[in-house]
């Protein structure tokens, strides 16, 4: 089943963005994700979302050969991704959300 693209225009400029904007857009998927948790409706479309995004960021670093920051990145999707699935890791949602606040931050 193909993938739907929700962010079509981003897609092509993504790259072009700064990693603290990228991190600071994705922050905002997942503070939604958190919010709706419990409304599986607007839960999926924020975690599906917030996915896209960090797979965009994803590829521009792995393109741009920016190893160290995309170790950070896929590790920061894993635990995204963990947090709504079981979390194994024991992910305190408040760290996390604080974690991308620091990246909005940097670009206000």
């Amino acid at each position: 089943m193909d993938q739907i693209i929700q962010h079509k225009e981003t897609q092509k400029t993504w790259a072009e963005k700064s990693l603290a904007y990228q991190m600071g857009n994705i922050g905002s998927e997942v503070s939604r994700s958190l919010k709706n948790r419990d409304k599986p409706y607007r839960f999926t479309g924020c975690f599906n979302r917030a996915l896209e995004l960090f797979d965009f960021t994803i590829d521009a670093l792995q393109e741009k050969q920016e190893f160290a920051k995309l170790r950070e990145v896929c590790r920061a999707r894993e635990e995204f991704c963990d947090y709504f699935n079981g979390n194994s890791f024991g992910t305190n949602p408040q760290k996390m959300q604080r974690y991308y606040d620091q990246f909005v931050s940097l670009i206000r």
